[in-house]
């Protein structure tokens, strides 16, 4: 294992399956060997390898612990509170393990009141590098999605509550956008089942392009509500920026 100094400035060479834990009191880099084992909690060494919420007496002592296995690192929760990973994803002790995919994964432990305590998992791919410091590079543009005057217009009425960055938004109602949008423009004949085929339309070319969150029904799983699929619609457009606050201002043109 590696000190947090070198881990932090990337410079130790890393081969396929090398795991790189980071918290916010250290961080470590982990070569893979079948059985090898690290823990992760408010505990001591050798108790624990990465220290995590160590003035949080809500976190344990040994909160978790990551095995390599079949050329995999497993992730356990062995804590009294939930991790939460990825897509709102929830771990408690009696989860199962779940195996770590190459790249990024951020943990949060839960903590006292709104703590969260955040580990950060990195596992090297077998073209990878490690990880190595871009201070210099220049800074990767967000991914904007493509949208016509009349889609934007229409997506930030529906969005508007997104847009003030409000806690828990929720969509207009296709009802309530249709009456905004009918004093906004009413040349433009926005009715209900207008706006539905528009969005249906967004939907289906956003989720054809690779969008991050769901944007169609699941045959096989069941079909989740429209509004909830015009919700993953809005949050995606808000997260990328291709929505942004100074859009509000078509509804006051």
């Amino acid at each position: 294992m590696n000190s947090p100094a070198s881990l932090a400035r990337g410079v130790d060479p890393a081969g396929p399956g090398t795991l790189h834990a980071r918290s916010v009191a250290g961080g470590i880099k982990v070569t893979p060997q079948p059985g090898r084992t690290i823990r992760f909690g408010r505990g001591e060494h050798p108790e624990t390898d990465l220290p995590v919420g160590d003035d949080d007496l809500r976190v344990s002592r040994r909160h978790g612990e990551l095995t390599y296995r079949k050329n995999l690192w497993w992730l356990r929760n062995t804590g009294r509170q939930l991790v939460r990973l990825p897509h709102g994803r929830l771990m408690h002790a009696s989860s199962e393990p779940i195996p770590l995919a190459t790249g990024y994964t951020p943990l949060f432990v839960k903590g006292s009141g709104y703590r969260e305590h955040l580990v950060e998992l990195y596992v090297t791919g077998h073209d990878e590098p490690g990880l190595v410091p871009r201070r210099r590079m220049d800074t990767l543009p967000p991914k904007v999605w493509p949208l016509d005057d009349d889609e934007r217009l229409l997506l930030v009425v529906l969005g508007q509550h997104y847009l003030l960055y409000e806690d828990g938004p929720r969509p207009l109602s296709y009802r309530r956008a249709a009456a905004q949008l009918g004093y906004l423009c009413p040349a433009a004949n926005w009715s209900e089942r207008r706006i539905e085929h528009r969005i249906v339309a967004v939907r289906r070319r956003l989720q054809n392009a690779g969008f991050p969150h769901p944007l169609l029904h699941d045959k096989e799983s069941g079909a989740p509500s429209d509004n909830n699929l015009l919700h993953n619609l809005l949050k995606g457009l808000v997260e990328s920026t291709t929505l942004v606050p100074p859009d509000l201002e078509l509804m006051d043109d």
